[in-house]
């Protein structure tokens, strides 16, 4: 593997990281580049559920038994600062409504709770605490020889010849680099204005963070939940290593805000995500609430990530639109663009179904925000027109 390659990844989430991880293990000068914080947007507060086979006859598939091979791999390798714990994971159904003894309860779950099925083993889904999961590979990073730089990246430096320079910070400063890579999860849309790059939408969710100790096992849920109105959600719930318990169920699309420090809650919707897991377990009723989190999950139009290299442009990469696998998926994400920046191609993962040049470019002119040149402020939000 070539070593002193300088790299500059745009954002400090878990796919950013990763990459910084990968590559400055293999020798390269890996810069990341975070204006908010490292893991402050989703890579903080997803819920961190990680599965061997759930992407079993898509194009994830690979990607994802890669990633959680790699996972037990760090946790073991890294002294496991993050918390990564194996669990059996069950499917079922409630109602908001229903207090009848569900079929195959068990018993942290209320009795109207029905457990239709084992979704996962010990051997196929596990868990680890996102924050210190992204932060942890990020100081790994570090010890390796990256670099963490604050700043907001509003172009792209190329040389006379086209090819990649550097990037440009919104204070003028420029950042040199042999390799650039976009990591910015929804907010990679803004390098749309200065790189060829499809549409990254922000999909919205919620979710609750509560201390239950160890009230609750190593057993994560996956439920239909009907409330009274008739609406059908979709809580997801996971119980963590450090005593807390992490559940989500409402997700919308709104406007992404352009500063991360501007990600708020929909009016309501934790009030009614804490009525449904008050509804559904004892043991969530009489647990006090850590934390309440809103964030934006990067989707692409085709529900699959952009991983390559950026089509006509030398040494521009992008790594986004992971949704709901972002945590999952990080670490054969960031070991493969590691390889693919550093010797030419990736060789544990085939990157062909993700590359950025099988979808249409956002045209810069649908892009509505800030223009390229400011420093985004003030409850700005992005959006592009149809």
């Amino acid at each position: 593997m070539s070593s002193g390659r300088r790299i500059v990844i745009c954002g400090g989430g878990a796919i950013g990281t990763a990459i910084a991880y990968f590559t400055s293990r293999g020798g390269a000068r890996s810069t990341v580049i975070e204006r908010h914080a490292v893991a402050g947007a989703a890579s903080g507060k997803s819920g961190g559920f990680l599965a061997l086979d759930w992407c079993r006859g898509s194009p994830l598939d690979q990607l994802a038994r890669r990633s959680f091979k790699l996972h037990a791999e760090l946790s073991a390798e890294l002294g496991d600062p993050w918390g990564y714990r194996r669990l059996t994971t069950y499917g079922g159904y409630a109602g908001e409504d229903d207090t009848a003894r569900g079929a195959g309860g068990r018993p942290w779950l209320a009795d109207g709770v029905a457990i239709t099925g084992r979704l996962g083993s010990p051997e196929t889904t596990a868990l680890v605490e996102p924050r210190a999961f992204t932060t942890g590979l990020m100081h790994a990073a570090q010890a390796h020889g990256a670099v963490l730089r604050h700043g907001t990246v509003v172009d792209l430096v190329r040389s006379p010849s086209g090819a990649v320079r550097g990037v440009a910070l919104a204070g003028g400063e420029i950042v040199e680099g042999d390799a650039v890579v976009i990591a910015m999860g929804p907010w990679s849309i803004l390098a749309a204005r200065w790189l060829p790059l499809p549409a990254v939408i922000g999909y919205k969710g919620h979710s609750l963070v509560f201390e239950t100790g160890g009230t609750i096992p190593a057993e994560a849920l996956f439920l239909e939940y009907r409330e009274a109105s008739g609406e059908v959600l979709t809580p997801e719930l996971f119980p963590r290593a450090d005593g807390t318990t992490w559940v989500c169920a409402i997700s919308t699309i709104v406007p992404l805000p352009v500063d991360p420090n501007d990600v708020a809650a929909d009016e309501g919707a934790h009030a009614r995500l804490e009525a449904l897991c008050r509804n559904i377990s004892p043991a969530l009723a009489a647990a006090p609430i850590k934390a309440r989190q809103a964030c934006f999950r990067p989707v692409t139009e085709d529900g699959l990530p952009l991983i390559g290299a950026v089509p006509g442009i030398a040494g521009a990469y992008v790594a986004t639109g992971h949704s709901v696998w972002g945590m999952l998926n990080a670490p054969a994400t960031g070991e493969a663009m590691s390889e693919l920046i550093m010797d030419g191609a990736a060789r544990h993962v085939d990157l062909a179904p993700f590359a950025p040049g099988r979808l249409p470019p956002l045209d810069p002119a649908r892009l509505r925000g800030p223009s390229r040149a400011r420093v985004p402020s003030g409850n700005q939000s992005i959006r592009y027109t149809d």
